[in-house]
């Protein structure tokens, strides 16, 4: 979630897709609509964009090798790429990272969060706790089934720890009287850092292997 920095106008609280195309694309794209409500994207520091769109490029190699081998398969990698909750409308949606989505009928084809595998956040000193659980949350309540989350190093420019999550649907058990605050959500599934030489190797939801020397800013 990064975007280069203007005033913001005063917008109402609630929009509509429609509202929203009128308004000036540079301020346009520093907005996300959660059921029509204007949620502003924090901006993130130059590192942000250089590992979001590294980390892309290693997802659509991969992708492409998976469909190389698996020629059934059709994946699309991309950045910064709006997903539209629900079947109809655009007044619900929210821009990830980086995303894997399957291959769309035709060109120009908005992307649904039913056609999404994986969704990732680059997070930034910008964005706050609360902020990215919010926005996983909604990841998950769409049936988003991964989800990535990437960490900076503070005194580097250069990938912390990276975060594999599956999405959890059944959930475990609970105290008499307490439930869950929503219907689904993610469970952390590993984890890499600098200790792992190797870099990232996982299975799903095709075979991603890249190595730290792909990431290094």
């Amino acid at each position: 979630m990064s975007t280069p920095h203007l005033e913001r106008p005063d917008l109402p609280e609630y929009m509509t897709w429609e509202e929203l195309e009128r308004l000036p694309e540079e301020i346009a794209d520093q907005i996300e609509l959660w059921n029509g409500r204007v949620v502003w994207l924090r901006r993130g520091p130059g590192e942000h964009q250089v590992f979001m769109r590294r980390l892309t490029n290693a997802f659509e190699r991969c992708a492409r090798e998976d469909m190389s081998a698996r020629t059934a398969h059709c994946w699309r990698a991309n950045l910064e790429t709006n997903v539209f909750f629900g079947t109809t409308g655009k007044s619900d949606f929210v821009t990830p990272d980086f995303l894997v989505h399957r291959c769309l009928e035709s060109p120009y084809q908005d992307v649904r969060a039913s056609d999404v595998l994986l969704v990732g956040e680059v997070l930034s000193p910008s964005n706050t706790q609360y902020d990215m659980e919010a926005k996983k949350g909604r990841y998950a309540s769409a049936g988003i089934p991964w989800y990535w989350e990437v960490t900076l190093a503070r005194e580097a420019s250069a990938i912390a720890v990276v975060r594999a999550y599956a999405l959890e649907t059944a959930h475990g058990s609970l105290p008499e009287g307490v439930h869950p605050l929503r219907p689904a959500n993610y469970l952390l599934i590993d984890e890499w850092t600098h200790d792992n030489p190797n870099g990232i190797d996982f299975d799903f939801p095709f075979p991603i292997t890249i190595p730290w020397t792909e990431l290094e800013y």
